[in-house]
């Protein structure tokens, strides 16, 4: 592939730093982090990609704090919604493909087989409310040089996540309570951040879904979690109502793609492994 330069925003996050690491073995990166640009900000925005005038954006900037987002939905969608739009207005003018990251918060989790991209949306929260926006949003600014990329589950060893919660918690307890009746698709950092940069390589217009292979339960990642530490903890199952979490979450997440172009990520489990070996929970 011939090397080109990328913009990636939100590039000190969880998903950014991974796509940063790996586009740079590549590509002439131009990485910025929230404090460096803020995309609410249309003319900073517009001027940081005239200026580098790059072939492709990464959007990895997000607002992901769902339960926070119930309370403050406006500001889920100035990230969420406003700023992916100006990312996608400002890449358009220069020619720059955009990449953005979207999620399966955006279906109601009422499906019982895998969503493929052309599933009606239909959140039922104020964060999926607010990356929908941002798919319309985006799509509305660069109809003919846009990839949506819709994951789910994200876990990585440079932000806060499900797995690294589960090893903290197992350290000091020897029982735990975990929801058993929420499905998806566990998708690793290191394996999302390579299929991106093959987007922003191949520029495939539209919505695509990209996520761990195979399906579990938050509870099912939890045991094995726990199995590839070596760690002895019980997990209980509960249910999401148990659990009582402010936002409401999707029971079904499940992504799957009918698209030939999408990016295939190996399996959650061998996404586990890879970041607990990143971790050093596990022998390389």
């Amino acid at each position: 592939m011939t090397a080109m330069r990328l913009l990636v925003t939100g590039a000190a996050g969880m998903l950014g730093t991974d796509v940063v690491a790996a586009a740079a073995a590549q590509h002439d990166v131009v990485a910025f982090a929230r404090a460096e640009l803020d995309i609410t900000d249309a003319e900073a925005v517009r001027a940081a990609i005239g200026d580098t005038r790059p072939a492709a954006v990464i959007n990895c900037a997000a607002y992901t704090n769902v339960d926070a987002a119930e309370d403050d939905e406006d500001a889920a969608t100035r990230i969420n919604g406003d700023g992916a739009g100006h990312l996608a207005a400002a890449a358009a003018e220069v020619g720059a493909h955009i990449v953005h990251v979207s999620t399966d918060y955006v279906f109601p989790g009422d499906a019982t087989s895998p969503y493929p991209e052309d599933a009606p949306t239909g959140p039922i929260g104020a964060y999926g409310r607010s990356k929908l926006a941002g798919e319309l949003a985006v799509a509305a600014a660069a109809p003919t040089s846009h990839s949506i990329v819709r994951t789910a589950w994200v876990f990585g060893p440079h932000g806060k996540n499900f797995v690294d919660t589960m090893l903290r918690l197992g350290a000091d307890r020897d029982e735990l309570k975990v929801v058993d009746d929420q499905l998806g698709c566990p998708t690793y950092t290191g394996h999302l951040a390579q299929a991106l940069i093959t987007i922003a390589e191949q520029r495939p217009n539209g919505i695509l879904h990209v996520a761990g292979g195979g399906q579990c339960t938050w509870r099912d990642l939890a045991v094995a979690t726990f199995a590839a530490a070596g760690l002895d903890v019980t997990v209980h199952p509960t249910t999401a109502a148990e659990f009582g979490a402010p936002a409401p979450r999707p029971a079904y997440s499940v992504l799957g793609s009918t698209r030939t172009d999408a990016p295939t990520l190996p399996s959650w489990q061998d996404g586990l492994n890879a970041h607990l070996t990143q971790r050093e929970v596990l022998a390389s």
